[in-house]
């Protein structure tokens, strides 16, 4: 009996580990290699985190490609899989990442993440770059606005890292987000090389989730949406 109570405990803890599940790997699957571009690669501000971009060549031109962010033994995988390597930019206080996702010639989306708990999760339900298009053409000088159908690109304005103190504005830290729009039409007139939308901006607020348009991109907005380019 006495016997038996000392032992008990031991059997305990050994139950205990047969019942917990074994902690999943964590890293991309079987099949995927990490780049060695160095383009490819990009740590936060903070230097906490780390971005690895993995490629697998199944063949027959179908290429696969993951970006995993690292924080020390964490790996978190940033969805989704896409088919080419993308670019990154972080905000200075090291809490938002923009990922602008080419997804063909000419063409790219824009995905926002946020931190929480030591990584980056997607912060929108939508891709951002979608979500500025339902702004686009939501608005009422755009809402008639012919639907693009070619080289179709939501591009994120370099300056997230300064709040984009070259533009001239004085807009709080880590706040905002600048986005071009643009885009062709297959079809056009045969005196026009190019018709389309050529960098249409907005600013997206971080802290509301909601976009605007600041005055100083009037102008340059409604060449946007006239641009073309004519044959000589």
């Amino acid at each position: 009996m006495i016997a038996f109570c000392r032992a008990a405990p031991w059997l305990a803890l050994a139950l205990t580990l047969a019942a917990t599940p074994a902690l999943a790997a964590s890293g991309p699957p079987p099949g995927f290699v990490l780049s060695d571009d160095a383009d490819l690669a990009f740590t936060s501000p903070d230097g906490a985190t780390k971005l690895e971009q993995y490629v697998k060549d199944a063949g027959d031109w179908e290429v696969k490609w993951q970006v995993w962010a690292r924080r020390g033994d964490q790996m978190t995988e940033l969805k989704p899989e896409q088919g080419y390597g993308a670019g990154f930019r972080f905000t200075a206080d090291s809490q938002w990442l923009v990922r602008m996702q080419k997804t063909g010639s000419g063409e790219q989306d824009l995905f926002l993440y946020h931190a929480e708990n030591g990584t980056f999760v997607s912060a929108t339900r939508k891709s951002l770059s979608d979500l500025a298009w339902a702004y686009f053409y939501g608005r009422p000088e755009t809402k008639h606005f012919a639907k693009l159908d070619f080289h179709i690109s939501a591009n994120l304005l370099k300056g997230t890292e300064e709040a984009y103190r070259w533009l001239g504005v004085d807009w709080p830290n880590n706040r905002y987000l600048v986005i071009s729009l643009a885009g062709q039409y297959d079809k056009h007139p045969k005196n026009t090389i190019m018709k389309g939308l050529g960098g249409w901006q907005c600013r997206y607020d971080l802290k509301t989730g909601t976009f605007d348009l600041p005055e100083i991109f009037a102008k340059e907005n409604a060449e946007a949406l006239k641009w073309e380019v004519k044959r000589e």
